[in-house]
């Protein structure tokens, strides 16, 4: 019997239940007794890997100059070329220019996206659990705030012309001096869930004055306008080196957060069963949100604010799964993946030439989703 069995059993027997959670959506017995999250698990489990080599393809093929799937995969293998030769395997030629176009442009968008993305989804996933709150995201600590601060200052103040390196840093930088605001007040106090919310509400209502503040007195209208595109969020002109910068905080960052599944589900049933089961909820509250936080930010550094990828991907793969971390997590991870990589590629060829933020896309898509999982959480209370 798994660690969350033994929880759901204990909330049955003493009648308790979650504040936050639906109770259903808690105390609906094992998951033994119920086989149907489990069968689905075990198709995304096929599903998944399928539909990110998909998207992936997909991505790497469409736009103003369209490249099929075959050359697609051909300029993928191109730098395997000489040793694949030497094994008897023959590759068909592809002009410079296509290989160029997939490697240099199209592939490490691609690649940007599916690590964002995956992580945005753990982070929100995470969130949820420790607030249990299934409508809470990745932004609520202040973590996008603290990072549009900086990107902001930097933007306007010119510096990101003179060292474009100076934006990610300080972006990156004002996520985390954010996130260590709030967990520093909101310790003082406990740590306690609620009041970890409540610092983190009144930290983004602040930073976002002064973001308001900066871009109103910004003495170029160029400077504020490219502002308000970063705060948007958007993957245009992302290189190797925007990989190359969020790729170890993001891979590390979740493999910490996987770690952690079995304190991740007995959030969700509650601090007394957390309590009564060995975690120190308090500093694993804060150890958890700090983590989240991290490769949150090592996200929106590199790709502007991006906004419900970490509410809304968690929130339905929860519906469809249930609560158990063991499956929520990872599936939460591909389907953020395979959506940010999906609202890129509607961003870049919807209106083509007329080219949308990836941020923009994302709204549009999560916001009339989030409405339903509004109205339908107000019916089942």
């Amino acid at each position: 019997m798994t660690t969350i069995d033994r929880a759901q059993r204990d909330a049955t027997t003493t009648g308790s239940a979650t504040d936050h959670v639906h109770p259903k959506t808690v105390t609906g017995g094992s998951r033994h007794d119920h086989p149907g999250p489990r069968r689905r698990a075990g198709w995304l489990a096929v599903g998944i890997p399928v539909a990110l080599v998909a998207v992936t393809l997909a991505a790497c093929g469409i736009g103003p100059v369209g490249t099929s799937p075959g050359e697609v995969i051909v300029a993928l293998l191109d730098p395997l070329r000489e040793p694949l030769s030497r094994l008897g395997v023959s590759l068909p030629e592809l002009p410079a220019a296509t290989v160029s176009l997939v490697w240099g442009v199209r592939l490490p968008r691609v690649a940007l996206a599916l690590l964002v993305g995956a992580g945005l989804a753990a982070a929100g996933a995470v969130m949820q659990a420790v607030f249990r709150n299934p409508l809470a995201e990745p932004g609520v600590t202040g973590v996008s705030s603290g990072a549009a601060v900086g990107a902001v200052a930097v933007i306007v103040s010119g510096a990101a012309v003179a060292a474009p390196w100076l934006l990610p840093l300080a972006a990156f930088v004002g996520a985390l001096a954010a996130v260590a605001v709030v967990q520093l007040v909101a310790g003082m106090r406990g740590g306690a869930g609620a009041t970890l919310l409540l610092v983190g509400i009144a930290v983004n209502a602040f930073l976002g004055a002064v973001i308001a503040a900066v871009i109103a007195n910004a003495p170029d209208s160029d400077d504020a306008q490219q502002a308000m595109f970063w705060l948007n969020g958007d993957l245009t002109s992302t290189n190797w080196g925007d990989v190359g910068l969020a790729v170890a905080p993001i891979v590390v960052g979740t493999l910490l957060l996987a770690t952690a599944v079995p304190e991740l589900d007995l959030f969700v049933l509650g601090d007394d069963h957390a309590a009564s089961s060995g975690v120190r909820t308090g500093r694993a509250r804060q150890s958890l949100l700090a983590i989240a936080a991290l490769v949150t930010a090592a996200g929106v550094a590199v790709t502007g604010v991006i906004s419900f990828v970490g509410l809304v991907v968690p929130h339905l793969v929860r519906l469809v799964l249930g609560p158990d971390h063991r499956t929520l997590l990872p599936v939460s991870m591909g389907f953020g993946a395979i959506f940010l990589v999906l609202a890129d590629l509607i961003a870049r060829n919807l209106f083509d030439p007329v080219v949308l933020q990836t941020g923009t896309v994302t709204a549009f898509i999560g916001a009339p989703v989030l409405l339903v999982l509004v109205a339908r959480r107000a019916r089942a209370a």
